[in-house]
């Protein structure tokens, strides 16, 4: 049967209570609810280290697992609904739920609420966690640690320019399957961009070109676009700063970078992904 294995939890040996029927397995399983307790969680292709990471769960994420052995945990993402094999140990019970999500593009956690001590883990835009309390301007963790209280939102807080937020990551390396400030690729970036504006969208480049917004016309001197336009190729994307330039993750440049949508467009068509497929415009919020 043919089906997306990066959004379908099913495998030979194995496949969600809710496919039976549907796609054929061994046998099948309602599978766990857990959630990322670690700073951020690889999520891979194989369970294995040197596996290609094809994404990653951010702190707070809840997780739906089918599967657990070796210290790797199989299951889905509930945010994008990505499948793959998660270190077991970066996961936690699903309670308590995060009531505040991290707005700075880096934060650190800190054993007290004290700047001079030294931190124990560091938190990336986009995390979730779970507060319990305040103490000297620091957020008091339920699972424990202190986060600088300025550096975190409310869970329904909304960026309202998605554009700006990926502006805030100019000159973050470029990671094949990154999805944190220290690391991402092109619909990475998309994706934690429109997430802190309040816009769900799917992981990679032709799942968000068939989801978001509506086609715009791809003229041939590639005028009339403005800032927000989302430019595709096949396996790659960049959303426009204004009506000329180009904000993307890249492999050109190895990091996220800002440049003339014309002059990418002519290195992309010739030496990578071709010419542009589409332009997509969203709707206002």
């Amino acid at each position: 049967m043919d089906y997306d294995k990066r959004l379908t939890p099913a495998r030979p040996d194995l496949a969600d209570e809710r496919l039976r029927g549907r796609i054929p397995a061994e046998r099948y399983v309602s599978g766990v609810v857990r959630r990322v307790v670690a700073p951020s969680a690889s999520l891979r292709r194989h369970p294995a280290p040197d596996a290609p990471l094809d994404t990653e769960a951010l702190m707070g994420e809840r997780v739906t697992i089918y599967d657990e052995e070796e210290g790797w945990a199989w299951g889905q993402l509930e945010s994008d609904g990505y499948v793959g094999y998660l270190p077991a140990s970066a996961l936690g019970e699903p309670s308590p739920d995060p009531n505040r999500r991290v707005a700075a593009l880096r934060t650190f956690v800190y054993p007290g609420p004290n700047l001079k001590l030294p931190p124990s883990a560091y938190l990336s835009l986009g995390a979730t966690v779970a507060v319990a309390g305040a103490e000297g301007g620091y957020a008091r963790l339920t699972g424990g640690g202190f986060v600088f209280a300025d550096h975190l939102a409310a869970l329904d807080a909304r960026e309202a320019d998605f554009v700006a937020v990926a502006e805030r990551l100019i000159g973050a390396p470029y990671l094949w399957g990154g999805k944190t400030s220290l690391g991402l690729d092109c619909s990475g970036l998309i994706q934690l961009s429109l997430a802190a504006a309040g816009v769900p969208a799917p992981r990679d480049t032709d799942l968000q070109e068939a989801a978001l917004g509506e086609p715009v016309a791809v003229l041939p001197d590639l005028s009339g676009l403005r800032r927000g336009d989302l430019v595709f190729w096949k396996g790659h994307v960049g959303v426009m700063r204004d009506g000329e330039r180009l904000l993307h993750a890249n492999g050109h440049h190895m990091l996220v970078a800002s440049e003339p949508l014309r002059e990418a467009a002519a290195r992309i068509l010739t030496k990578s992904y071709g010419p542009i497929t589409s332009i997509r415009r969203l709707r206002p919020a």
